[in-house]
């Protein structure tokens, strides 16, 4: 993984190897301990790169309000329920905000709100989706991730060769659900694959 910018995807993951709006599972001999059993959405790949989103690992020490609150932006009377993710190394001070965005809502670069893939999911980037889910008047659902992760050109592909990911298939649950620690472990059990024998087979010499 690198600093990168966001590339551009190539097609809206239409190419057979183009893995924008797939999700990443990382093996369990993950060297790097960032990614330790992380769950990445894919949110843009193409010749130039790639850019993900960590689904699974929450921060500890802030929460919505709180960061609201840094960044001068009032909130309702009630916290809302948004959890606040670590979405990769670069840029860890941007927020990206997923959420649902259903098939008959354009996408708006303008407003920083792109559609994953072929998927009825976003990403937006902007002050403006932050001020309306603090005043309640944003998505249903939704996951504030602070920075993202970046791969430079063939790096991602490069990685997979090595066994260091494996592919799945999004899933809301895997976005949006509550149990952060079980999305790895449903993530590969939605490929029949059985995570107790995937670490004991990683760990052979």
């Amino acid at each position: 993984m690198t600093d990168t910018p966001i590339p551009a995807a190539d097609d809206r993951g239409a190419a057979r190897d183009n893995l924008t709006g797939k999700v990443l599972i990382a093996m369990p001999g993950m060297s790097d301990p960032r990614f330790a059993h992380a769950v990445v959405l894919i949110c843009a790949h193409g010749d130039e790169g790639a850019m993900g989103i960590v689904l699974n690992k929450p921060l500890p020490d802030i929460g919505f309000a709180e960061l609201m609150d840094q960044l001068g932006i009032p909130t309702g009377d009630e916290d809302p329920p948004v959890p606040v993710h670590f979405g990769g190394p670069v840029e860890p001070g941007r927020g990206f905000v997923l959420h649902p965005l259903p098939g008959d809502e354009p996408e708006d670069e303008g407003l920083g709100r792109v559609r994953i893939g072929g998927l009825e999911l976003g990403v937006t980037t902007t002050r403006n989706i932050l001020e309306d889910i603090a005043q309640g008047r944003g998505p249903d659902r939704a996951v504030l991730s602070l920075g993202y992760t970046g791969w430079g050109a063939g790096q991602l592909e490069s990685e997979m060769l090595a066994n260091g990911w494996l592919t799945a298939e999004v899933g809301d649950d895997l976005i949006f659900g509550a149990d952060n620690g079980r999305k790895w472990h449903d993530a590969l059990k939605s490929l029949g694959v059985d995570p107790l024998a995937l670490s004991a087979s990683a760990g052979r010499a």
